[in-house]
């Protein structure tokens, strides 16, 4: 969205910590918590159209307070004691969801709250058939929404087709959607027309919305179990009054100047003309294999004016090593055309395009 360096943002920051400094510098449930605090968990609760959010200290806090606080539920109900398999929580998580959200289930399935199941990336039919093989009564469905090393979407519609037919719990983290997906900026959940199925929505301040922090919009019920049982929330310290003074100027940035999410979505079309891949959002990933081969990609870009981080493991499996590629509402189409240019040595050439496509369908 370029808001990171917006001057309404600046300027929000520089007003909050000339009056306040950075703030009362404890856990939000002790003294962390300010009016501040509150006018943004009011704009993401409106924004994600729930009836409530927790702002945390970052996305990956945020993902790891959901998860230990879904596993609390099962020592809650087992009073005192361990909760016995059956009366453990059923958690199907995507194949290639954050790590975050991975390191979250580990932790609560090593304490023996919950059973993980992965079913394999965006299969739907793995997934029904993990959820309908599962006799366990409490489920929970937990998937990135735009998946950050793909840049392809979870099929949200036919994950509520699934929730309405086994009625589970439906968790996304919607970091890479929020402000850049929907008329408004809801998010996945707003470009699939499905924000009322969407039960807990987590996402972060540090992508679109140029700040810091995290956030988890949901119920009041569910926003209250998280804030008592969510440890990586609980023993945080807050976010500096600063910061969440300029993340509520960037969400009243997002509202008003709304071209900037038609910037985007033009950006990607218009790279996806130049070099005939079948781009779906604003994260593209440039294959290229091996870690040399894309160290050495990586130099390149840099000689060429493009700051483009290889990504390597433990990232993503051995030999898939990519060059990924944010674009954003700072970019020109001049640019992008640069871009594509000197990204041509590890782009398909059309055939091997039409090639992929054929074996696609097949």
């Amino acid at each position: 969205m370029g808001l990171s360096s917006h001057p309404a943002i600046r300027d929000a920051a520089v007003k909050a910590a000339q009056e306040y400094g950075m703030g009362p510098r404890g856990s939000a449930l002790i003294c962390g918590y300010t009016t501040y605090h509150k006018m943004v968990e009011e704009s993401l609760a409106e924004l994600k159209k729930k009836e409530d959010c927790l702002l945390c200290p970052t996305g990956f806090s945020a993902n790891m307070a959901v998860m230990t606080a879904l596993g609390n539920i099962s020592s809650l109900l087992a009073v005192g004691r361990k909760p016995a398999e059956d009366e453990r929580i059923a958690v199907f998580s995507d194949a290639l969801n954050h790590a975050s959200i991975i390191d979250g289930i580990r932790l609560v399935e090593r304490q023996q709250e919950v059973v993980a199941f992965v079913y394999k990336h965006c299969d739907m039919s793995h997934l029904e058939f993990l959820l309908s093989s599962c006799s366990m009564e409490k489920k929970v469905v937990v998937t990135d929404s735009l998946f950050s090393m793909d840049g392809d979407f979870a099929p949200l519609p036919e994950l509520v087709k699934l929730r309405r037919k086994y009625g589970f719990l439906l968790v996304i983290d919607d970091a890479h959607g929020t402000l850049v997906c929907g008329e408004n900026g809801g998010g996945a959940p707003e470009l699939f027309e499905c924000e009322n199925e969407i039960d807990i929505s987590v996402g972060t301040l540090s992508k679109a919305a140029g700040c810091q922090g995290g956030f988890i919009a949901c119920s009041t019920r569910w926003k209250r179990l998280i804030q008592s049982r969510g440890r990586s929330f609980i023993f945080s310290t807050a976010l500096p009054v600063p910061v969440v003074a300029s993340v509520h100027a960037a969400l009243y940035v997002s509202r008003k100047e709304r071209w900037r999410r038609s910037v985007i979505w033009r950006h990607v079309q218009y790279f996806a003309s130049l070099t005939k891949l079948n781009i779906t959002s604003p994260i593209i990933s440039i294959v290229v294999g091996s870690e040399k081969a894309a160290l050495r990609a990586g130099r390149h870009m840099l000689r060429s004016g493009f700051h483009v981080t290889p990504i390597r493991p433990p990232t993503v499996p051995p030999n898939s090593c990519r060059l990924r590629i944010t674009l954003s509402a700072s970019h020109s189409s001049d640019d992008i055309k640069r871009l594509v240019a000197a990204l041509t040595p590890w782009l398909p050439d059309k055939h091997d395009v039409q090639r992929y496509a054929v074996a696609s369908k097949l």
